[in-house]
């Protein structure tokens, strides 16, 4: 029961860090809110529900690799997005749209390499 509690406590906290610092640093709080700390939790939780096994942990990794730059690409239209003077929903939309296609081509061609 706490592997599954303990991560979504720990987000939430980050949330709520994010809420106080960005009062004080916008700059902070962007950097509390990029903090890799789902990244472990999920690591945690996927290597001890298999087992420890490292074949799995590898695999997972592996998976966030791709997961990263399709979020890296989501950011980067955001930015740009906002930039072009887009209002918020729209610049969540541009970033959204990004992700899945910046994404959807990373898993595509993981899967040719791996076949």
């Amino acid at each position: 029961m706490s592997r599954q509690i303990a991560p979504v406590a720990l987000s939430i906290l980050l949330i709520i860090a994010v809420a106080v610092v960005r009062s004080y640093s916008k700059t902070l709080a962007a950097l509390t809110a990029t903090m890799p700390i789902n990244i472990p939790l999920a690591l945690w939780i996927v290597y001890s529900a298999s087992g420890a096994d490292q074949a799995t942990l590898v695999d997972f990794t592996a998976s966030l690799l791709v997961g990263l730059v399709g979020t890296v690409a989501c950011v980067a239209a955001m930015y740009l997005g906002a930039r072009a003077g887009l209002r918020f929903l729209p610049t969540l939309a541009v970033g959204y749209v990004a992700w899945g296609l910046v994404s959807g081509v990373c898993l595509g061609a993981r899967y040719l390499l791996a076949h």
